[in-house]
């Protein structure tokens, strides 16, 4: 079958804040070949996506993502590959090509799985979908009793782990945040797993970094995650050789392969967390997965969205019965529910899987989703580069 076309869709709640949560706005992606359509969603700004999927052409690597695609022939997964090089070659010079690409890749998984009756990790190589253990993805409070409420939620759900991220941790003194952490721990019980997430908080700053590491202990916290950015490869070796039995983990910042691996082999960590909406989508997280498997760190998804972009961060490391831990989304903005008919929720033993459906498993809500979509319209000289499609 021949890629006909490509879809971008701005979906945006009412009114957009600085928190961070991603699932305040999302950008659909749907590719049509074959009589088939497949969905993908990218993990990026909206707009600066849909730019780079039509930007005018500036040179012979800064090409617009969708010259790359359009046409182009997807029949197995090798003609994927296939067009994920030419996207890298063509669009090497347009650095939101990695997020652009990413929701559209997801979305030729999702057509090809379709059109073979197969789910995406059978394509991958893959016999079996383990179940995962998701942990109740959420934000730290304002303060420690608001961390205290939302680790009870995450119990009173059913959920044995739980993430929490950002806030005000990093912003005060280490004491201030050992509050927060001792809360989280009240909260989910001795049992609980509990991770913290710290949104890159310290920059390059191992001193201050380290000085959270006895708190962390204390609350018995498996993984300390983004410490510093995602180029900090140095800081997060020497802040390894520091954290004792806490790991480090991170690696959702990575927009290629590469940056994961190097975090992997010079960064340390413990766990490796991919993002399958900004490294280039499912193929490029698979290679990771491999070498996480082949260097005895543990692959992890990373979602904060729609069960669209939970499904496909699942089908890398589906197959990989002892990578048994998974980021679900634990409070999502309506926008990230509403996205998908089809949910992934938690089984009788509180676990999640990859679907056995064809493709991702993931039936899109096309109703749903009016309230939200965001009229765009790109114009260049008075030609019309995109102008929002119907859904």
């Amino acid at each position: 079958m021949r890629i006909e076309s490509i879809d971008f869709f701005y979906l945006s709640m009412p009114t957009v804040t600085t928190e961070a949560d991603g699932s305040q706005d999302a950008l659909l992606v749907r590719v049509a070949a074959g009589g088939l359509v497949g969905y993908g969603e990218c993990e990026a700004a909206p707009l600066p996506s849909i730019a780079a999927l039509v930007c005018p052409l500036s040179h012979g690597s800064c090409q617009p993502v969708q010259d790359s695609v359009l046409g182009q022939n997807l029949n197995t997964s090798s003609d994927i590959q296939r067009i994920s090089q030419i996207v890298a070659y063509q669009s090497m010079d347009l650095l939101q090509a990695a997020h652009t690409y990413s929701g559209i890749e997801m979305a030729l998984w999702d057509l090809l799985g379709k059109s073979l009756n197969v789910p995406v990790w059978k394509l991958l190589g893959y016999d079996n979908s383990f179940a995962k253990t998701p942990y109740f993805s959420v934000l730290f409070g304002d303060e420690p009793t608001m961390t205290l409420e939302r680790a009870k939620e995450a119990r009173q759900k059913g959920f044995q782990a739980a993430k929490f991220g950002w806030g005000p941790i990093g912003t005060g003194t280490a004491s201030e945040d050992r509050e927060h952490f001792q809360a989280a721990r009240e909260g989910l019980g001795q049992d609980g797993i509990l991770l913290v997430d710290t949104g890159q908080i310290f920059g390059d700053d191992v001193e201050k970094a380290s000085q959270r590491i006895k708190a962390m202990e204390e609350a018995n916290v498996l993984w300390f995650e983004e410490p510093f950015h995602a180029h900090a490869l140095h800081e997060y070796g020497e802040l390894a050789k520091r954290s004792g039995k806490i790991k480090l983990a991170g690696g959702e910042g990575a927009h290629h392969p590469s940056m994961a691996n190097h975090l992997i082999d010079f960064g340390k960590v413990g766990y490796v967390q991919i993002d399958c909406g900004r490294i280039g989508g499912i193929g490029p997280a698979k290679l990771v997965a491999d070498h996480a498997i082949a260097s005895g760190v543990t692959y992890v998804n990373h979602t904060f969205t729609s069960h669209l972009a939970l499904s496909a961060s699942l089908q890398p490391y589906a197959g990989l019965k002892n990578h048994e831990i998974c980021e679900y989304p634990g409070q999502p903005k309506s926008l990230a529910l509403d996205i998908t008919k089809t949910h992934l929720e938690p089984d009788k033993n509180g676990q999640v899987k990859a679907p056995e459906a064809p493709g991702l498993g993931i039936d899109i809500n096309v109703e749903g989703l009016t309230n939200y979509l965001v009229d765009v319209s790109i114009e260049v000289n008075g030609r019309n580069l995109y102008q929002t499609p119907k859904l």
